[in-house]
């Protein structure tokens, strides 16, 4: 998928101009950037020093309703992200809000409400499912290449750093909790986005390492209607971080690995069942061209505004995940051991 000429003249304001704000303008050409927001204005300006045209404020409001900006993407802190999303949707501007979109499920429905009242359209930065494994993963699933599925593994987790028990991620009033809406979140996309809705959710949260008030790791069992299961195992005390997530089927299996970076690199591994039994046929991958999933992603969206096409994933998918979130944080009691 490649933008057309209109697409590449869409004009985007950055607001929240950290590590994905940065990741979100390596995506767009350098014309594309209208205003960059930050509340530290040096961040701001160091967005537009890359940018042609741009400029940098530390008002939301200004940025949200500049009349040359057609699109907005918001990549703050979890608090923030509905309140700027909302603000950016009623301005009539088209929205890309980094997960989860909220920090609870009544704060992403009335973003739905908003977007349907505003007629924009809003994607959520789930942006996993642009990675080359993934993407392979889902064409070979649509192919039937492992049968009918019946279950799921995934992992997902990283060692933290020193003071990572000080940072935003581990204050809730900033972050909405812990690894569950941070790594978490995008396991159980990616799991919805194989298996579909979990009307049965099981699971709880534990704080077993760090000095926070938020959980470090979560355990899930997540199930379909149909009686498929999604079990799931997102961590901050992994050590070595890790990105595993298996795909059962009925006559083989996909297993993705790594994502590239410190996570490994990033392969995908078919086994296919053969009719004695015994050990796999085994086709595998390894994409070593690093990670093309904010591009790809990007240029999703841009397809999204120009043809009137609803994202996926959107609104609906991100209010999916936190209904999950807060079911199991409703299950949980957090325990420090």
């Amino acid at each position: 998928m490649r933008p057309t000429a209109n697409q590449t003249t869409t004009r985007f304001a950055i607001i929240g101009c950290g590590l994905i704000g940065r990741k979100r303008l390596n995506s767009l050409r350098a014309s594309q950037l209208r205003v960059a927001c930050d509340l530290d204005l040096s961040r701001a300006e160091a967005l537009v020093a890359t940018g042609e045209n741009g400029r940098a404020t530390m008002d939301v409001s200004e940025a949200v309703n500049d009349p040359a900006v057609e699109a907005v993407i918001v990549s703050t802190l979890n608090s923030s992200l509905a309140a700027i999303a909302r603000a950016a949707i009623v301005a009539g501007k088209h929205v890309l809000v980094e997960k989860p979109a909220g920090i609870s499920v009544a704060q992403v429905d009335e973003l739905i409400m908003l977007s349907a009242r505003h007629g924009v359209q809003v994607r959520v930065g789930y942006n996993h499912r642009y990675h080359p494994a993934l993407l392979k993963a889902r064409q070979l699933l649509d192919e039937d290449a492992i049968g009918r599925l019946m279950f799921i593994r995934g992992r997902y987790g990283h060692g933290g750093r020193i003071g990572y028990d000080r940072e935003w991620r581990a204050d809730p009033s900033l972050s909405g909790g812990g690894e569950l809406i941070d790594q978490g979140v995008h396991l159980i996309d990616l799991a919805g986005w194989f298996l579909g809705e979990f009307p049965r959710v099981e699971g709880h949260v534990a704080t077993y390492y760090w000095d926070m008030p938020v959980e470090d790791n979560a355990f899930l069992s997540l199930g379909t209607a149909s009686g498929q299961t999604a079990w799931l195992h997102v961590s901050c005390s992994e050590w070595k971080n890790l990105f595993s997530f298996e795909i059962y089927g009925r006559t083989g299996k996909l297993h993705i690995e790594g994502l590239g970076g410190s996570y490994g690199v990033e392969r995908l591994s078919l086994y296919k069942m053969l009719p004695e039994m015994g050990p796999p046929e085994a086709t595998n991958w390894e994409f070593l061209r690093g990670d093309d999933s904010w591009n790809l992603e990007m240029e999703a969206f841009l397809e999204d505004i120009h043809s009137g096409r609803t994202p996926v994933p959107g609104l609906k998918e991100a209010r999916a995940a936190l209904e999950v979130v807060e079911k199991i944080y409703r299950q949980s009691a957090s325990v420090k051991l």
